[in-house]
């Protein structure tokens, strides 16, 4: 089974991990969650979920406004041909969250380390990075260091690298 918001909450605070968490309406895209900016400040995530032609997952964490090159990537990360994004089924299967929930800290549920994590070396320029807890109805807060310990501890060490142009404005 997945673990739930809290039993994440819970593995990060044994981790020493200080959060913040702020409850909204569920968000499916980065569209949606421009609403809570006012709100909840640092730098807002969009992740892709995605596969190689041999089936290794990489999970590209970057700004919510960032332009990411797709058929590019595969090139940038060393990956096997082009990525396409994996499915519905096989994100609940390795991450344990349902679309437009996708998230690093899904992780959590990735005990196999199918997962490979790339973290856009642009967003790592915030010192608060925010993303859901496992559910798209909650934005959690935490420090650009502690996410990174988190992934480790996860087994998940991840590759920090540019895979983004500059994030646009948002308007």
């Amino acid at each position: 089974m997945p673990k739930t918001p809290d039993q994440l909450f819970a593995a990060l605070e044994s981790l020493g991990i200080a959060v913040s968490t702020v409850k909204h309406p569920p968000l499916f895209t980065v569209e949606q969650s421009r609403a809570l900016r006012g709100q909840i400040p640092g730098g807002h995530t969009k992740n892709l979920f995605l596969r190689d032609k041999k089936n290794a997952l990489y999970l590209a964490v970057a700004e919510e406004n960032a332009e990411i090159d797709l058929k590019g990537l595969h090139r940038t990360l060393g990956a096997n041909g082009r990525f396409s994004f994996g499915s519905a089924d096989l994100l609940r299967e390795v991450l344990g969250v349902a679309p437009g929930a996708v998230t690093p800290f899904g992780a959590i549920n990735d005990t196999d380390a199918r997962v490979a994590v790339v973290l856009d070396a642009a967003l790592m320029e915030h010192d608060i990075i925010n993303c859901h807890p496992l559910v798209n109805t909650m934005t959690t807060s935490l420090k650009r260091d502690d996410l990174v310990k988190f992934l480790e501890a996860t087994g998940h060490p991840p590759r920090i690298t540019c895979i983004s142009a500059r994030p646009a404005e948002a308007s």
